[in-house]
């Protein structure tokens, strides 16, 4: 019960904190639209977030939690030094590297995007230097992350970002109705970034300094726990640095592309991230400071897991269906407006369908790579994500380049020739701003596909470590059924809604589906489906 009430928690701040970054997105893309401005500022976004991801959130949690949350339990004195030299060390490099991003910004964005040129490059390069230092800020944020994570406070730490893209949708809605340009809205965001990461940082301070007293800064390696974590930390490190290149490695591929292809991608995984980070990471954040103190019993890890793994995909396999079958429902209800169309609508509803395809494995094998983190195994995670991101770009480059000859307008798509190529169309074509193609699900099905792979591979090495561990904790079969009654519905009444508004078209389809699988689940005796629905029975038989 306390996993599934930490768990809880967690999804309510992330839930706040992805409602913000889709309000963000709304006003992204009613101001901004689909096109080179956004374009920009997604690479220039993904640049310096290098930072963030490889020495903030995922990494601090899978190194610094274990050592602090056992330390915490020992000796409270030496957690404190442990934490304060973390922080030290960590704010020393970060420092480091974001004042290197700035010196170096174009010669970085030059070789990260080697599609951009012109005005589209050069306000790149603007975007990443305002960019990196804000970045620096979100890092010492995940500092905070890990402390209060390990004193059992989920939830302040995962809201925390509503400060972040609140300060972005201030910026944009303050400036984009006084009718500012493309150009210089862009600008603006990228400040309000870095105001953001400042606000995220500042509202964690003083519950830090509740639960953990007074933390001395310093740069000592000689105590044993920082020893221990920057053990940890290094191959950590390389498999997030792996995560991160395959990230990379899309965006450069990205740029490749017709004009619109990195903003569509960035605008598909605002949607295909949510389910993600509120039943996956969720789950796993909630159940690594105790999976930590209970590494050495294998029958208490197979058994969280089972039961983490069973909530992930009763919430996921709804999810995955509905962006499949009538994804261009959600997308044009928050998105399509202002600068962003039709033809929008549909371009990134494919790339969303895309990702989908391993929505599932890429949410579970999170809690996979916690399981292995707190058992001490941070290097299989990360020759298995190796492993992913060269098959997929693999598999990406050759889908992109076939999927670049075909374009989409509001009514369909032009298919034409589609010759058997791997080279990017010529300049004067791909940089048409009035001729979105579909270049970037080639990249979503890749990645897509490829998740499938880490996840079987991810699982080999827990039941190696653990015992057996059902895909699904068990329910999958009961999960699916559930999910398959649930698309049909959605795609039968997206037929007979397509003609009416966006917002009221969306809920005559979606809310009808998800009753249908909360129904049909519990009628397959998924305990999931019976706790949300009990509040409901009880208020029945009172009646």
């Amino acid at each position: 019960m306390t996993g599934r009430r930490n768990a809880a928690l967690v999804a309510a701040g992330i839930l706040l904190s992805r409602l913000a970054g889709l309000v963000r997105e709304v006003a992204i893309a009613r101001y901004l639209g689909v096109g080179a401005a956004v374009d920009a500022f997604r690479a220039a976004l993904r640049i310096p977030n290098l930072l963030q991801n490889l020495l903030g959130e995922g990494v601090l949690s899978a190194s610094f939690i274990p050592v602090y949350s056992r330390l915490l339990g020992d000796d409270e004195e030496e957690a404190g030094r442990v934490a304060g030299a973390v922080a030290g060390l960590l704010a020393a490099l970060a420092g480091t590297l974001a004042l290197i991003g700035v010196v170096l910004a174009r010669p970085i964005t030059v070789a990260l995007t080697p599609g951009f040129e012109g005005d589209r490059l050069d306000l790149t390069v603007t975007l990443t230097r305002i960019m990196f230092p804000g970045v620096g800020l979100l890092v010492l944020s995940a500092w905070c992350l890990g402390i209060l994570n390990s004193h059992r406070r989920f939830f302040l730490s995962y809201v925390a970002p509503v400060l972040w893209n609140g300060a972005q949708i201030a910026v944009l809605v303050a400036l984009g109705v006084r009718g500012w340009g493309n150009r210089d809205l862009a600008v603006a965001l990228a400040w309000g970034a870095f105001a953001g990461g400042g606000l995220q940082l500042a509202v964690q301070l003083p519950a830090v300094r509740r639960l953990a007293g007074r933390v001395r800064v310093s740069l000592r390696t000689d105590l044993p726990g920082v020893r221990t974590a920057v053990r940890q930390f290094l191959p950590v490190v390389a498999g997030r640095g792996v995560v991160q290149l395959s990230a990379y490695v899309d965006l450069l591929l990205a740029s490749l592309l017709a004009v619109g292809a990195v903003s569509a991608i960035g605008f598909a995984q605002v949607f295909y991230l949510l389910p993600i980070s509120l039943f996956g990471m969720s789950v796993a954040a909630a159940e690594l400071p105790e999976l930590s103190q209970r590494a050495d019993d294998a029958g208490e890890v197979r058994r969280r897991l089972q039961d983490g793994l069973a909530r992930i995909s009763f919430y996921v396999l709804p999810c995955t269906a509905i962006y499949l079958v009538a994804g261009d429902l959600v997308v044009g209800a928050l998105l399509q407006t202002g600068e962003f169309g039709a033809a929008d609508t549909r371009l990134v509803w494919l790339v969303l369908a895309g990702f989908s395809v391993g929505l599932l494995a890429t949410t579970a094998s999170r809690l996979l790579q916690s399981s292995l983190y707190a058992m001490g195994d941070a290097r299989t995670p990360a020759r298995v994500a190796a492993l992913r991101v060269v098959l997929a770009a693999a598999v990406g480059v050759v889908l992109m380049f076939q999927l670049d000859r075909v374009t989409i307008d509001g009514a369909g798509f032009d298919v034409g020739d589609l010759p058997a190529a791997l080279e990017p169309l010529p300049r004067s074509v791909r940089d048409d701003p009035d001729q979105l193609r579909l270049g970037a699900v080639g990249l979503a099905v890749a990645a897509g596909t490829m998740a499938w792979l880490e996840l079987v591979l991810l699982r080999r090495r827990v039941v190696a470590l653990v015992g057996p561990v059902q895909l699904g904790g068990g329910v999958l079969g009961r999960s699916a059924v559930a999910a398959g009654v649930a698309a049909a519905v959605a795609a039968l009444l997206r037929q007979l809604v397509l003609d009416l508004p966006t917002i009221p078209a969306a809920l005559l389809a979606l809310v009808p589906a998800a009753l249908v699988y909360l129904v049909m689940a519990s009628a397959l005796g998924l305990a999931e489906a019976a706790a949300l629905t009990r509040p409901l029975r009880r208020f029945g038989s009172r009646g």
